[in-house]
């Protein structure tokens, strides 16, 4: 293998040693890490972070190449201090550190680009509580927009960067982006919002949990906002979905009629027929409390297919 694709023995233990940490840390009932937990990761017997204390971009001093990239959670309503969006190609893009392609951490993104190492993203979800998307990848360099293209999945690799992509290519990739990181991420600030409990019949276990939206993915105003979310359980996610179950505009779960009338075993008696008419739980934080017109749109779904 040439030498462009290759980084010391030291480097690459580290880099897969983190990697290796990460993916026993963070499980379907914690999939999010806490900033002290990355500053005070520790490899053969000494502490490395794997997160810059103050920057976005990180390289250990004993590296040439970054470890890892951070994206800064940001309030409802207020501007990110970088835009990290999605290009025409439908591949993220991850911001220079200033505008000098030259400057130390932008050099050290080039080296992984060019050694086309894998570099772990860590995607604010809270203040100091992050999602780590890996492995990642940059696949372009554009320096003229002072940016680098990211894959997060293998199969985003061979998309054509900027232009050349086709329409097909770059749906393609918007999917992958979407399963990669979008939703994960609005399912983690979801489950947190609701303090990781189904707001209809306060289920616990994380892993049986889902975002679900309230206005429809497919919708127009189907962002993945938490005002836009609700932490349901499987079952009640489903029933939502189907119509099973609406919620009217002052967060009371309402039973389809023809089901309350039905008779067919404790799932149906317990899960849902006993769950009409109880008050949903709502986030304590208003910024992530249920939009008022988006839940009257979704009543108003609800009641026309009843």
């Amino acid at each position: 293998m040439s030498d462009s694709y290759m980084e010391d023995a030291f480097s690459a233990r580290l880099r897969a040693a983190a990697m290796d940490w990460l993916r026993l840390r963070c499980t379907d009932e914690d999939p999010v890490v806490r900033r002290g937990e990355l500053l005070g990761f520790h490899f053969e017997g000494e502490r490395i972070p794997l997160v810059d204390p103050n920057r976005g971009i990180r390289k250990p001093k004993y590296m040439t190449a970054a470890l890892s990239i951070l994206t800064t959670y940001t309030a409802p309503g207020k501007r990110p201090p970088y835009d990290d969006k999605p290009g025409s190609d439908g591949l993220l893009r991850y911001k220079y550190r200033g505008r000098d392609d030259k400057q130390a951490d932008n050099v050290a993104l080039r080296v992984a680009h060019e050694r086309k190492l894998p570099l772990i993203w860590f995607y604010g979800v809270a203040p100091g509580l992050y999602l780590p998307r890996f492995p990642a990848w940059l696949i372009a360099e554009e320096k003229d927009q002072f940016q680098f293209a990211v894959a997060l999945d293998e199969a985003q690799l061979s998309i054509p960067v900027g232009s050349q992509a086709s329409v097909a290519q770059r749906r393609y990739a918007e999917r992958l982006t979407r399963q990669r990181l979008h939703q994960p991420v609005f399912r983690a600030q979801v489950l947190r919002a609701y303090e990781g409990s189904c707001a209809i019949c306060n289920l616990r276990h994380a892993s049986l949990l889902d975002a679900a939206h309230i206005m429809r993915d497919s919708h127009p105003e189907g962002i993945p906002a938490v005002s836009n979310g609700l932490a349901l359980c499987k079952i009640h996610h489903a029933a939502y979905d189907k119509n099973f179950l609406g919620i009217r505009p002052d967060y009371t779960v309402e039973i389809r009629e023809d089901l309350l009338d039905e008779e067919d075993g404790p799932m149906l008696r317990h899960g849902l027929q006993e769950m009409d008419g109880i008050a949903l739980k709502i986030p304590k934080l208003r910024q992530d409390r249920p939009s008022i017109a988006a839940i009257m749109s979704r009543y108003e779904e609800f009641k026309k297919s009843a």
